[in-house]
């Protein structure tokens, strides 16, 4: 989608200037997953309007392979709008009818044609249409021998009519990497701490609780790994949990071991708190490389993240 942000990180009612950029969630993780030296596509749909070429230019300027996209003349891209306050910030959505909301699961052949390594699915998605969310279901639930699926809760209240908590949980479980937010899955389904979430979703071979400023929680087939996460200048919340899969997904397919994964996911996700918008610059590669291995985390790289 289209995102319009206030640049200063002000309410929308004291009428700040709108900067412009793209996000969405799968879009944040294949950019990001870019930029750290990955390959990466992002297959949906835009409008054929001014809104949809910036989405499709600028995911290629990531280095985004786009040629998945699909233009549709009938239906508009999708707008998203951030009102920053000190509550928290809020997110509008103007995407009904959009042509992302057309997608369904003749889509999924665009997306397993390019025998992906890796599929990463959020649960924005099956709340924007029922193709969409059959869509899902085909990538997620109907896999089986393809690629690795990874599955980030991403419950967004706002674009659920109802009966989110049931559908959420039924495509976490059959994912075979899941991200949710400790705070969000006791919103859905009642837990109240990591092992409970662990015991409502036993299949996934990782999965990994995110609680805002605590030790992030990964499961996985050597047991339970915890890593706290450095202290991080916020200035705007929303895109960090998609920065923190990218990272975390970065060190699974290079092999890395949980700890190093889950800094790679914190050290990600503390970049773009720093920013409005939905991407921010990273820490440079060798600046990464020493701190997922050093002993002093996490007070090296809250350290470091200060003076970038």
């Amino acid at each position: 989608m289209v995102m319009l942000t206030p640049a200063s990180a002000r309410p929308l009612a004291e009428r700040p200037h709108l900067a412009t950029a793209v996000g969405g969630a799968e879009s944040n993780v294949a950019c990001t997953l870019a930029r750290l030296g990955h390959r990466t596509a992002w297959v949906g749909r835009v409008g054929d309007d001014p809104f949809g070429a910036m989405v499709t230019g600028d995911l290629a300027g990531h280095g985004v392979d786009v040629s998945g996209v699909g233009v549709d003349s009938g239906r508009p891209t999708g707008v998203y709008v951030k009102d920053p306050a000190p509550g928290g910030t809020r997110v509008y959505y103007y995407r009904r009818g959009s042509a992302a909301s057309a997608m369904g699961p003749d889509t999924a052949a665009a997306v397993l044609s390019a025998r992906p390594r890796l599929v990463h699915l959020s649960g924005v998605t099956p709340a924007l249409s029922e193709s969409c969310a059959a869509l899902v279901d085909r990538l997620v639930a109907g896999a089986s021998g393809g690629p690795i699926t990874s599955f980030d809760v991403n419950h967004r209240p706002r674009l659920w009519a109802g009966g989110a908590a049931e559908t959420l949980r039924r495509l976490a479980d059959a994912a075979d990497v899941v991200f949710v937010g400790r705070d969000e899955a006791e919103a859905l389904w009642g837990t109240s701490t990591a092992d409970e979430v662990r015991a409502l979703l036993p299949r996934p071979r990782h999965l990994v609780v995110k609680d805002a400023g605590e030790p992030a929680v990964e499961f996985h087939p050597e047991g339970r790994t915890a890593v706290p996460a450095p202290r991080a200048r916020i200035v705007e919340p929303v895109g960090a949990g998609d920065a923190f899969a990218a990272g975390f997904l970065s060190g699974l397919l290079t092999g890395r071991p949980a700890e190093q994964r889950l800094r790679l996911g914190h050290l990600c996700a503390a970049a773009t708190l720093g920013t409005v918008t939905d991407l921010a610059p990273l820490p440079a590669p060798e600046t990464i490389d020493g701190l997922l291995t050093t002993p002093s985390w996490p007070h090296a790289a809250t350290e470091a993240l200060s003076r970038a």
